[in-house]
């Protein structure tokens, strides 16, 4: 396996971890834990498809990061976990 590859991976197992967290009800949406694995997983993973020179998926990862990342900067919200 790639070193862009690895990343990419750790990206996805952010993205992941975060979606499964929420959908478990261990992760509210409004965390900061929530949204920061959304947007580092999102940054990794377009990096490494940038790497590997697969555009499509730069494109959906960077609109995701962009999404996450503005999601970041407002406080994190004191809801309760999504059940």
């Amino acid at each position: 396996m790639t070193f862009p590859e690895l990343v990419g991976a750790l990206g996805v197992a952010m993205l992941l971890a975060a979606y499964l967290g929420n959908a478990r009800g261990m992760l509210a949406s409004g965390s900061l834990t929530y949204r920061a694995l959304n947007a580092l997983g999102a940054a990794l993973a377009c990096w490494a498809s940038f790497q590997i020179r697969f555009i499509p998926f730069v494109v959906l990862e960077a609109i995701w990061f962009t999404v996450a990342a503005i999601a970041l900067l407002r406080p994190p919200t004191p809801e309760r976990a999504a059940s």
